[in-house]
């Protein structure tokens, strides 16, 4: 479907999401880093989504994409169906509500949006909070990875490196980009690939919202990263990506990937070629 005939668009702010609270087609999904920010105050009819269950969670690389039957599992117990409009947040500035909507765009459920700042910038409006769970109505959705392509492994990230109109946006920090610091058997970055944090794509004096588009473009192009491009992201685990696909997204970039095993799978591996 296009993105023409969604609810809301892509980035979503508070005032206008208030205002589409009662509809029945809306899913809202708050997906915080912290489980007691969702107990402490969320939008009125957001279910809670531990955010551990986005992740495979077991293996070599446990941050890797679960497989079609667990996202199946994970989207029926949430109670998705093909109409249902998500809107995803959090209490982090868009981590990993983005990793939740970067999922959805790999299983083709393509009627999604991001409160612009989450629930910072819900409480800094003056909304409305609720501290009643509410429970999500379970759907049989079959989930299937019908946009492969928002998605990139290893092996292919390995063979075009280098590539003309291929480029890599490491969201982690400048230390850890370059080989400073670090958990991982190896420390650096992917060779070629240019860094700009997640957390300089948040406006800290509008309680994290993505910061001025026409700013991030222009910084971002000054890193060698343009709209026309295939762009891939990646951090330590595509959780700090998970903004970054999603900024990308509401930018313009037409070509937005994600490594999912990121630093965690490329950092710990012998085979995999690291610059500092």
């Amino acid at each position: 479907m296009s993105s023409e005939d969604n609810l809301l668009p892509l980035i979503v702010e508070p005032e206008q999401l208030a205002g589409y609270l009662d509809e029945p087609q809306l899913l809202i999904i708050d997906v915080p880093l912290k489980a007691e920010s969702y107990a402490e105050g969320h939008v009125p009819g957001a279910i809670y989504l531990d955010h551990r269950r986005l992740l495979c969670g077991s293996g070599d690389v446990p941050n890797d994409v679960p497989d079609e039957a667990a996202l199946s599992a994970l989207f029926s117990s949430l109670g998705l169906t093909r109409d249902t409009h998500v809107v995803a947040y959090d209490d982090e500035g868009g981590g990993w509500a983005g990793r939740l909507l970067w999922t959805l765009e790999l299983i083709g459920h393509q009627r999604y949006s991001y409160l612009n700042g989450g629930i910072h910038a819900w409480r800094t409006a003056g909304l409305e909070t609720s501290t009643t769970e509410h429970a999500p109505r379970p759907s049989d959705y079959e989930a299937e990875y019908l946009h492969p392509e928002a998605l990139i492994d290893r092996t292919e990230l390995k063979e075009r490196l280098g590539e003309k109109g291929f480029a890599i946006w490491d969201a982690r920090s400048k230390e850890e980009y370059d080989g400073k610091k670090g958990r991982n058997k190896h420390l650096g970055h992917i060779p070629g690939a240019v860094n700009m944090e997640w957390t300089d794509a948040m406006d800290r004096e509008r309680a994290l919202r993505i910061r001025d588009y026409a700013e991030l473009v222009t910084e971002l192009e000054a890193l060698g990263l343009t709209p026309d491009m295939e762009v891939v992201t990646h951090c330590q685990s595509h959780h700090r990506s998970g903004l970054t696909w999603l900024v990308g997204k509401a930018l313009g970039f037409e070509k937005m990937r994600a490594y999912a095993g990121s630093w965690q799978e490329w950092g710990n591996r012998d085979d995999t070629p690291i610059e500092k």
